[in-house]
């Protein structure tokens, strides 16, 4: 029964289960009304019988008349049955109706063993009766009797009333349900059709419109806010793509053109000049590392925002970090100096990713620095400095200095594939830091990372 519900449709369900639960309360309130309606009744009517009494002249004259031919005078109608009972169980029955058979209450009353009784009993006709007894003259018991049909039958009218209403009711539930669910399912629906348009086409323009503070419209915006995200990564995706297509390209195609230079002077026996093949040999390798950079750059932007990278969030010395990139950096930058001040500092932050970003502000730095000039390197407060003595960067560049694959029109000549700022600025992201370029004073750029700092916990003694 569960599965086959669980098959339905939702709004059926929805529907059902409406039905059901107005079902149930009307049963309950049905069936509490039947029954305090029937108590009132039966309260009444015991009340009744109990105030009824019988003359004493027609109690002696239903004795007198007990075994013989029965006078004309006796024979009343009435709803009730009127019999009297001696003390040795004889009983005598009002003319015209069904003895009652006397019970052990009904003797009791006749010997003034109780005041009085209130019980039921059944006529010799099988007819269920209510009889209220009581002392009578001469040592003898009155039995007034009412049958209990008198009861039972406007009962048995009020219970075919209740049930054709709650079976009105149920079924007027169960349409009103059916119709609530569809207006409230409508949202759900535009959300399927939605899904089913996405999936099926592909097109994240789609939106649903949200009206209201309640959970389906709260559910219509996070899934304009999905459908918004999801077309916005896709356009990200694709645009980073076409700028690694673009940028792939120049390499390769430098690598294709000194192939195929040293392939043809191989099949012609033609030998290529050592000093031209050793050029060649040096522009290859040169070629190769940069599009091992670009690829390790590329590898680094792909990884998503907010998912747990290879390696995880630590409290490391940015000063420390900052001297191991100063290290490597030194190797490439012949005829430069790179003069440091770096005042401790910890951070929470991926140790590779972090030196990774440092190296770069570095390389930056010391790819624009003019022939026997200075790069001054200052971490205070946890503020990064890195300052250059090169060209600078025009005010109408900066705003783009850390997008991907963009280069300034000025260093176009200059390796590097325009995807370094870009790592630094997702890897001060992570941290929870920032970072900018801006004009330095006399000249030159100077490049500003700030991270907040992290606890770090004192040495155990």
């Amino acid at each position: 029964m569960i599965e086959r519900l669980r098959r339905l449709p939702l709004r059926s369900r929805l529907a059902l289960l409406t039905a059901a639960a107005v079902a149930v309360a009307v049963a309950v309130a049905a069936g509490a009304c039947w029954i305090l309606a029937k108590r009132q009744l039966e309260e009444q009517r015991d009340s009744t019988l109990s105030s009824q009494k019988a003359d004493n002249s027609y109690v002696l004259e239903l004795l007198n008349g007990c075994g013989t031919r029965i006078p004309a005078k006796l024979v009343q109608p009435s709803p009730y049955t009127i019999q009297v009972v001696t003390a040795d169980g004889v009983a005598c029955t009002q003319p015209g109706k069904s003895p009652v058979r006397v019970g052990v209450q009904d003797l009791a009353v006749a010997n003034g063993q109780l005041p009085d009784a209130l019980h039921d009993a059944r006529a010799d006709n099988g007819a269920e009766l209510r009889v209220a007894t009581k002392p009578g003259p001469s040592g003898t018991a009155v039995m007034i009797a009412q049958p209990v049909s008198e009861i039972d039958r406007p009962m048995n009218a009020l219970a075919i009333v209740l049930v054709v209403t709650a079976g009105v009711g149920v079924l007027g539930a169960a349409v009103i349900g059916l119709g609530v669910a569809r207006a409230a399912l409508r949202p759900v629906d535009q959300l399927t059709d939605a899904v089913e348009h996405i999936a099926r086409t592909e097109d994240l323009a789609v939106r649903i419109p949200a009206e209201g503070e309640d959970e389906i419209a709260r559910l219509s915006r996070s899934f304009n806010s999905m459908t918004a995200a999801l077309a916005s990564s896709r356009d990200r995706q694709q645009q980073l793509i076409a700028d690694a297509g673009h940028e792939l390209r120049t390499p390769l195609t430098s690598l294709r053109t000194n192939i195929d230079l040293l392939v043809r002077s191989e099949e012609s026996g033609r030998a290529i000049p050592p000093d031209d093949r050793r050029a060649l040999l040096a522009s290859v390798k040169a070629q190769m590392t940069e599009l091992a950079d670009l690829i390790g750059d590329l590898q680094e932007l792909s990884r998503p925002d907010a998912a747990p990278g290879t390696a995880p969030l630590q409290v490391i010395g940015l000063h420390e970090t900052v001297e191991r990139a100063l290290e490597r950096a030194r190797l490439r930058a012949t005829g430069l100096t790179l003069t440091a001040a770096l005042e401790p500092w910890y951070v929470r932050a991926e140790a590779p990713a972090l030196e990774r970003a440092i190296v770069n502000l570095l390389d930056n730095a010391v790819k624009f620095s003019p022939p026997g000039g200075e790069v001054e390197v200052r971490l205070v407060a946890g503020e990064l400095t890195v300052r250059d003595h090169g060209p600078g960067i025009p005010a109408d560049e900066l705003p783009h200095v850390f997008d991907r694959f963009w280069r300034s029109p000025s260093a176009r000549s200059l390796p590097g594939s325009g995807l370094g700022l870009s790592i630094v600025a997702r890897t001060a992201h992570r941290a929870g830091g920032e970072v900018a370029l801006r004009p330095a004073e006399g000249g030159g750029t100077v490049a500003v990372l700030r991270l907040p700092g992290a606890p770090v916990e004192p040495p155990a003694l």
